[in-house]
């Protein structure tokens, strides 16, 4: 292990892009002899072949996004439903042009920390041609903007909607949260099966039944309390949760969130505002102990022993003593540079309190975390507006009134996609 974190390149980072509203136009042929078969229709809608060659292609893109459910199945769904929007599409007189879809192929790579030509590259060693990529664009482009012309016009954010956002970087006042949370490991033969299990999880908006799940089938050791964590400033939660978690009413679940060999999901049990203002942490100084064996009883045995043995970071020298240096990292990053899993386990700690619920090594080696501390300056406190020649740092409150926007314009989506199911003739073969 030589370094914190996972720097292999795969298309895990991306996989959140399924979860958003997907239609298309049919896939362009290759420009090859079709084999026999390769091009019946396995399903028409309203007409519309649905082909072999498709859903084969459409199942290998999913599996190599590590899509939320069995490849083939969600792949027969999914061109079903492509061939409804489609529809809806031409009905509205909506289309793309080719400098939105390369716009839209650039953007969805960027989410793992791809260029369109690397994207392509790993999408063809597993077996999926780049017009299966194309088209699989254009179909969210093509839903976004049918959905954006019908709904549009009918969402909106009140001030009530964002008030908690604003206070959340009003000076003076800050937010606190307090959460329920469920984190599931996966190995490469279970991964469908959990990632379908954290879909329906996902759809709760029960305390109590959240936290049956829970005790169930979450690796953390919050699982006895049923997921619960403490009340928690906003600003102690990692990055990438911030968002989320604002947007959610209390009941709520956010969508799972893919990590290195996990899914997690977080529930909204209440909301506070609070009368001081929120720290602002620019540093955390964090120590990683390896431990073989990953999730079994002898690793998370020593794992134990280690927090019984240990009360600060500098302790865990003494415990690496004589092995190799990499048995032990330490280190001081921004928020935004801790990889989503580490930060997560961090967020539910002070300095010098342990968690082993995350791994590397694909399961194998078993990570003890302990907070060294962290640097912060308040929120009152933090940098004004930028001046002229400085970037602008983001608006929390126009990122979450987006947020908001989203979700309504999702649910208003996802009603219709509904109805034109409903409506629509559907022939399997």
């Amino acid at each position: 292990m030589t370094s914190m974190t996972n720097s292999k390149i795969t298309l895990r980072g991306i996989a959140l892009a399924l979860l958003l509203p997907l239609a298309a136009s049919p896939a362009a042929l290759p420009r090859m002899a079709a084999a026999q078969g390769l091009f019946d229709p396995v399903v028409k809608v309203n007409g519309a072949a649905v082909t072999r060659y498709e859903l084969d292609q459409r199942a290998k893109l999913l599996k190599l996004l590590r899509a939320p459910a069995d490849p083939a199945k969600l792949a027969r769904e999914q061109l079903i439903e492509d061939r409804l929007k489609a529809e809806a599409a031409a009905a509205n007189g909506i289309t793309v042009d080719e400098t939105m879809i390369q716009a839209g192929m650039e953007q969805f790579a960027s989410q793992g920390s791809l260029n369109v030509e690397q994207m392509v590259a790993l999408l063809a060693r597993g077996g999926v041609a780049e017009e299966t990529f194309r088209e699989f664009v254009r179909a969210g482009l093509v839903w976004r903007e049918v959905t954006q012309a019908r709904f549009g016009p009918r969402v909106s954010v009140s001030e009530e909607d964002l008030e908690r956002a604003r206070s959340a970087v009003s000076d003076g006042a800050g937010v606190r949260v307090l959460l329920s949370e469920i984190i599931i490991p996966y190995t490469a033969e279970n991964e469908a099966q959990v990632l379908n299990k954290a879909n329906q999880i996902s759809e709760l908006t029960s305390i109590g039944a959240f936290s049956a799940q829970a005790q169930q089938f979450s690796a953390t050791r919050t699982r006895d309390a049923g997921g619960r964590l403490p009340w928690q400033p906003i600003t102690q939660l990692p990055p990438v949760l911030r968002p989320l978690v604002l947007g959610l009413a209390p009941g709520e679940v956010t969508a799972p969130l893919p990590l290195d060999g996990a899914v997690a999901l977080f529930q909204m049990r209440d909301i506070q505002e609070t009368d001081t203002p929120d720290p602002v942490y620019t540093a955390i100084e964090y120590a990683a102990y390896y431990i073989p064996g990953g999730r079994s009883a002898a690793a998370i045995n020593r794992a134990a022993q280690i927090d019984a043995q240990t009360d600060t970071c500098d302790d865990l020298y003494g415990i690496a003593k004589g092995q190799p240096a990499t048995v032990l990292e330490r280190g001081t990053k921004a928020p935004g540079e801790i990889p989503n899993d580490i930060a997560i386990s961090l967020s539910r700690l002070d300095p010098g309190e342990v968690s082993y619920d995350i791994t590397r090594s694909n399961g194998q080696t078993l990570v003890l975390l302990m907070m060294c501390g962290r640097s912060q300056t308040l929120a009152a406190d933090a940098p004004g507006p930028a001046v002229e020649g400085e970037a602008a740092a983001p608006d929390e409150t126009a990122q979450l009134s987006a947020q908001i926007a989203s979700r309504r314009l999702e649910s208003f989506a996802n009603g219709y996609l509904e109805q034109l199911r409903s409506e629509a003739r559907i022939v399997e073969y």
